[in-house]
């Protein structure tokens, strides 16, 4: 009787273990598909809007502005309603922001996008706790799987707009609001883990723990790393396609290469993490990815050279990667549950302020000096910064 009831146990620990991956892997598909096909549409939403290409930035700033002032506080939510009510209140408020930028009037656009940010916020803080708390031993391959899948999601979203907006007739609209079904299966998947995960009985002082942690030189480092690799990636996400459309390429081409620079993310979001994880430092894995982010830039920088899908590639494999590193380094360096999240909402909050201005400043600079010269060689400086911080975060340590 004691055996049979062992292994009943047993069984009913594996079933959690893969519905608990499950709903963490729908949840990340969803965190990039409603920024990521924005994008692609760029043009389109100009010309029936008439927004400036400022304008069109904040469409991607916006969320990232969200971000930076929700990730602080998501601790505050999972004390009230857990990791799992916070999560699925998250995902049915990213099919309600989806719905309502798409309803129509530059204020729904704008209003829209906010929400959904706020609903990404919850879920890029809460996936690196979630990781430290249920898969601590397997960190480095739990990371890369959700971070190659968000990959996926950005991916799929920025390779399939146009043809939906343009092939199937549907509107650049009808192409943006479609990603709220994927929300609304995730906010389904993700139900039954509402009674699974129990609450935190964490009883520490919120702004002790985030005024020590405001206080560790670590701490920073990952935040500004993280900062600056998201900061490229919403410049790419959001330029990518006009800078190749600058230079002749049509829409449908400029956004197979977004698609295809998301598609090198996924492989890199599967490789450095895992790498990364099964290693004390990662400082090496730091110098390679910085080295060939610049080769891609440098190339992306001479239209003449041609070899678009070589140079978006190099660029689309750094990003993800990196992005992974930044999220392994949320679950390395801290001792605990508490502070992953902790760690996580402090280094997501500083990271997504610093990268929300990168779209509007690349945009400005291309609405003041009319090429995209200048912003790349931008995009470059910033990568000698981002080694550094990452060489910081890199080094053995716990914050």
């Amino acid at each position: 009787m004691a055996e049979s009831k062992l292994y009943v146990n047993k069984k009913q620990s594996r079933q959690g273990y893969f519905l608990l991956l499950a709903g963490i892997l729908f949840v990340a598909i969803n965190l990039r598909p409603a920024l990521a096909a924005v994008g692609p549409l760029i043009n389109d939403i100009r010309q029936a809007t008439g927004l400036s290409n400022s304008m069109l930035g904040l469409l991607t700033t916006l969320p990232l502005i969200a971000f930076g002032v929700v990730s602080t506080l998501t601790p505050l939510f999972t004390r009230r309603f857990g990791i799992g009510g916070t999560l699925l209140g998250a995902m049915l408020l990213l099919v309600v922001g989806i719905g309502i930028r798409s309803m129509g009037g530059t204020f729904m656009l704008y209003f829209g996008t906010l929400l959904f940010g706020v609903a990404i916020a919850f879920g890029n803080v809460l996936l690196p706790g979630l990781t430290k708390r249920n898969f601590s031993s397997n960190s480095g391959v739990i990371t890369s799987l959700y971070s190659s899948v968000m990959a996926v999601g950005a991916s799929l979203a920025a390779g399939i707009s146009v043809p939906l907006a343009d092939n199937y007739g549907l509107g650049w609209r009808i192409s943006l609001v479609i990603w709220a079904i994927l929300a609304f299966v995730a906010f389904v998947v993700w139900l039954p883990q509402l009674s699974r995960l129990k609450r935190s009985e964490e009883k520490r002082s919120f702004s002790s723990a985030m005024k020590s942690l405001g206080q560790s030189r670590l701490a920073w480092k990952i935040a500004l790393f993280m900062g600056l690799q998201s900061l490229t990636f919403y410049v790419i996400l959001a330029w990518l396609p006009a800078i190749l459309q600058s230079r002749g390429y049509d829409a449908e081409f400029s956004g197979r290469m977004l698609s295809l620079s998301q598609a090198a993310g996924i492989l890199g979001s599967l490789v450095v993490p895992t790498l990364g994880g099964r290693k004390n430092d990662q400082r090496r894995i730091v110098w390679f990815l910085i080295i060939i982010e610049v080769i891609g830039l440098v190339g992306l920088l001479f239209p003449q050279i041609g070899l678009v899908p070589l140079w978006v590639s190099l660029i689309g494999f750094v990003l993800g990667g990196t992005f992974g590193l930044a999220l392994l380094f949320l679950v390395l360096r801290s001792k605990d549950t508490a502070s992953a999240t902790e760690l996580s909402g402090m280094a997501q909050s500083i990271g997504y302020v610093v990268a929300a201005t990168g779209p509007i400043i690349f945009g400005s600079i291309f609405d003041f000096t009319g090429n995209w010269t200048y912003s790349i060689l931008l995009l470059i400086l910033l990568a000698t910064f981002k080694l550094y911080m990452g060489l910081g975060a890199g080094t053995p340590g716990k914050v």
